[in-house]
């Protein structure tokens, strides 16, 4: 699938890697729909940086805590483009949650993000996607799902719920519509991680230093560009973590 005109939604698109993604997107020709919640700031820059070089972007504003509004996203872009080719899943929240301290609270918010919400909007797309005849789901997600660390468990089992989605949903909307999911690994790691933490995060690589939004963005497009006989995948871009 060239990306060339196509619509892209991608969930939590302001910021991080999400970002990277859309500007990556942008440049390949892509019309970008760039959900956010609460970064009004970066999701407007984004939106000049994107329009200064001639890309096209739309800016949605919704709290996917609630499922109403995950429908109501992408209808809104169906509505307004007439189709819908590819749905990037990327919002989510991540936070310790030590398994003394954990709360039914800090359960609810990561799961209701995280895999809640990515769950409906890829139904929603997905059912689309299989009367249009074509369409691409990318599911973020994370090594911890696969190998869960101990201070971040349900977040990390979240990731596990997106592995599997990816899976499942591969099953479920083929032949129309390909589903991946990939798992990046130490890329723009959290600020509030101690020069320690970071330390160890990069020492658990193979490769021995941090990733960049870049290499999760260009896998991204691979997975749109690249071949349109991969589905059920899990692509870890992790320097080699998941295998350390």
């Amino acid at each position: 699938m060239k990306l060339e005109n196509r619509v892209v939604l991608i969930t939590g698109g302001a910021v991080r890697v999400g970002r990277a993604i859309c500007m990556e997107l942008a440049r390949a020709g892509a019309v970008i729909f760039c959900h956010y919640h609460k970064s009004d700031q970066q999701a407007a820059s984004l939106k000049a940086d994107i329009e200064k070089r001639g890309g096209k972007i739309y800016l949605v504003q919704s709290d996917l805590n609630h499922i109403p509004n995950v429908v109501l996203l992408v209808n809104e872009v169906i509505d307004k483009m007439g189709r819908l080719d590819v749905l990037i899943n990327n919002a989510a929240l991540f936070y310790k949650t030590p398994l003394g301290t954990v709360n039914e609270e800090q359960w609810d918010r990561l799961f209701n993000l995280n895999l809640k919400a990515a769950f409906f909007c890829a139904r929603q797309a997905g059912q689309y996607m299989v009367k249009q005849g074509w369409g691409k789901i990318i599911n973020i997600g994370d090594p911890s799902g696969e190998n869960p660390w101990p201070s971040f468990i349900p977040y990390g089992l979240t990731k596990s719920g997106i592995i599997a989605m990816t899976k499942g949903l591969a099953k479920a909307l083929a032949p129309e519509v390909q589903v991946n999911c990939i798992n990046p690994g130490p890329v723009l790691i959290p600020e509030h991680y101690t020069p320690a933490e970071k330390n160890t995060a990069i020492a658990r690589t193979l490769l021995k230093r941090e990733g960049s939004p870049e290499d999760i963005a260009r896998t991204v497009r691979f997975l749109i560009e690249g071949s349109d006989y991969i589905t059920g995948t899990i692509l870890n871009v992790d320097g080699g973590r998941s295998i350390a």
